[in-house]
């Protein structure tokens, strides 16, 4: 199991110019994003970043959430509830209304299978593929104590337990880590 801390995350402007983003944790092979996942927060209406080649999931942590739109894609994006979209896909936010929200973000190559975004409390989260468990308040993994904004990576049963939900995510045909 490792265990990250905000201390170990880097800050590094979005590459639209326009916010900035936490990264939490990445896997790079040959110079090319296998995955990736984020903190970012929206304070305003205004395009996403494209990333061509990546999978995008975004769930809203706080606040009151917006909307993705763009040719042929409308998304809600509501707090707690994980949203799909392409990394290449033109998409702006709207309906921010002034208010900032926090997301988690994952990013993933498009050739690796989709992973599974889930909100999880209290239960065991069966081992395969790689789990990344965000603590959004504090938490136990197995036992172990987690802290708000802790990420642990396991590829392991996982028992959660605490007064908070989590973001998990099921990460399936990565390299070793």
């Amino acid at each position: 199991m490792i265990h990250l801390t905000p201390a170990d995350y880097t800050r590094q402007p979005w590459k639209n110019g326009r916010g900035v983003t936490t990264e939490l944790w990445r896997i790079e092979r040959h110079g090319q994003l296998l995955v990736r996942l984020s903190r970012a927060s929206v304070v305003e209406d205004g395009p996403f970043s494209l990333f061509p080649g990546i999978d995008r999931n975004l769930t809203v942590l706080s606040g009151p959430g917006f909307r993705l739109v763009g040719p042929g894609h409308d998304f809600r994006c509501d707090p707690l509830v994980p949203v799909a979209f392409p990394g290449d896909a033109a998409l702006t936010a709207t309906e921010t209304n002034g208010q900032q929200s926090d997301d988690f973000n994952v990013m993933t190559a498009t050739h690796l299978p989709r992973p599974e975004v889930l909100v999880a409390q209290n239960e065991m989260l069966p081992a395969g593929g790689h789990l990344a468990i965000y603590a959004l308040s504090p938490v136990q993994v197995n036992g172990h104590q987690m802290d708000r904004a802790d990420l642990v990576l396991t590829k392991r049963p996982a028992t959660l337990t605490g007064d908070w939900p989590v973001l998990a995510v099921r990460f399936q045909g990565l390299p070793k880590l």
